[in-house]
């Protein structure tokens, strides 16, 4: 008659626990005190133990121990004496050797110590297992056709995390050891990348533009895991769609043409500030050039897909005294149903990703005032409530009045080739200064991005 699995199971563990030489003891796991036993002079730790410190599956007749970048595959002996000798094939990774295996004591599946030990790059001996620190061990990079890599070696398995801010990659490395320093390469893509210290972690962060994509994956090594950054537009890039709102804001520059003055600063300023931007790896877009411009509903469009709208403008008044520069805020309530149920409180998922409330434009407002004054530009500040575009950006927006048209200084100002160019700069640093605090407040993430404004 034949009998099922547990019954043959239950069967042979009652035939071999008489005989069993077992004794009982204390193991120091990792640092965790936990019981472990002797068996036939081999130390034997409980599954359910070492699943607090790494991952363990029953699969049939085999054990499966993942953690620390390693796999072992570990059958299970119902002759308990014969598991603790090299009878059985174990595996380690893709490598196979003879070793002792796993077996049941008691209705309980037990691991032996010095193959867990071998398999996942620990070290043993009698009642204890400790891990090999984790290190960067260095650093190696080969620059490619459309993409670059950086190699960081670690002396074992970490947990890691990464995420795109703004103008960099961030890759956290739980709890290794290293000396903060920063690499270059000979990449075209992945010129440098800078490694500083958080805490008890090491945090990788380098360049990447909105052209390029990028991924980070492990490979396992005798010895140790490597950790690799390929970076580049060879890379597809993929965000969530959502997402996009942190790792690829849009700017929009919207220059109004101004008549009837000779010529077209808003359009000199936007072009020279994304110009900037551009270079430093931000999405911008202006919305006209010398020979055509979008509509008034291609505009609202854009805008509604910005995350930092800035039009510029000149004043006109017939009849006005005024002069000088002056940032406007948008005022008043906005004409999305969505902009507005979000800015009342009420939660979306990912809701402050796709509309912020008005203190992201009151931020951008102060960032340019600073940035103007330290260009020698005394900015005035004013509220706006009748300007479409500025309503329909969900995130930050702001008018900039370059001047007055009416008047004879700020037009002369305005011919200027540095008082253009310190409009321009201020334009640029502002936005590159309030998008890359943005990120780094939506990102679970502390290190700080350093180099993100132009």
């Amino acid at each position: 008659m034949r009998r099922s699995w547990p019954v043959l199971a239950a069967a042979l563990l009652l035939a071999g626990l008489a005989g069993a030489q077992i004794t009982y003891g204390k193991l120091n796991l990792a640092g965790q005190q936990v019981e472990s036993i002797g068996l036939y002079g081999a130390e034997y730790v409980n599954a359910d133990a070492l699943g607090k410190l790494v991952n363990v599956v029953r699969d049939g007749s085999v054990m499966r121990i993942t953690g620390l970048g390693h796999t072992l595959l570990l059958p299970i002996d119902l002759d308990q004496e014969r598991a603790t000798t090299d009878f059985n094939t174990v595996q380690f990774d893709t490598r196979r050797i003879q070793g002792q295996a796993a077996t049941w004591v008691n209705g309980s599946v037990y691991l032996p110590l010095s193959t867990l030990a071998t398999g996942l790059g620990a070290r043993y001996e009698q009642g204890k297992l400790t891990l090999v620190q984790p290190e960067l061990l260095g650093a190696s990079s080969r620059a490619g056709q459309d993409s670059d890599r950086l190699v960081l070696d670690l002396s074992r398995d970490v947990g890691l995390t990464d995420e795109a801010r703004g103008s960099r990659v961030v890759i956290r490395l739980r709890g290794v050891k290293g000396e903060a320093r920063k690499y270059t390469t000979r990449g075209a893509f992945l010129p440098s990348a800078e490694v500083s210290r958080d805490g008890d972690d090491l945090i990788l962060s380098a360049p990447i533009t909105a052209a390029s994509g990028y991924r980070v994956y492990k490979v396992v090594r005798p010895g140790g895991v490597r950790v690799v950054l390929d970076l580049g537009p060879g890379i597809p890039r993929g965000s969530p769609a959502i997402l996009e709102r942190v790792t690829r804001p849009l700017i929009v520059l919207d220059p109004v043409k101004v008549a009837g003055i000779g010529r077209d600063p808003t359009l000199d300023v936007a072009r020279r500030a994304a110009e900037m931007l551009t270079k430093a790896g931000w999405q911008v877009q202006v919305t006209r050039d010398t020979g055509s411009a979008l509509s008034r509903d291609q505009k609202r469009q854009l805008a509604r897909q910005s995350d930092v709208y800035l039009a510029l403008d000149l004043g006109r008044f017939p009849g006005s005294n005024r002069s000088g520069v002056t940032v406007y805020e948008p005022a008043g309530k906005a004409p999305s149903q969505l902009v507005n149920s979000v800015r009342v409180g009420s939660t979306l998922p990912y809701g402050s990703l796709v509309v912020g409330d008005t203190g992201g434009t009151r931020r951008l407002s102060e960032l340019l005032r600073g940035e103007l004054k330290g260009g020698n530009i005394t900015a005035g500040q004013g509220n706006l409530s009748r300007v479409m575009t500025l309503s329909e950006a969900p995130q930050a927006a702001l008018l900039l009045e370059l001047g007055w048209a009416s008047n004879s200084k700020d037009l002369a100002n305005l011919s200027v080739e540095r008082r253009v160019q310190a409009l321009s700069v201020a334009v640029a640093r502002s936005v590159a200064t309030y998008l890359t605090a943005r990120a780094n407040n939506n990102a679970d993430i502390t290190a700080t991005a350093p180099g993100a404004t132009p």
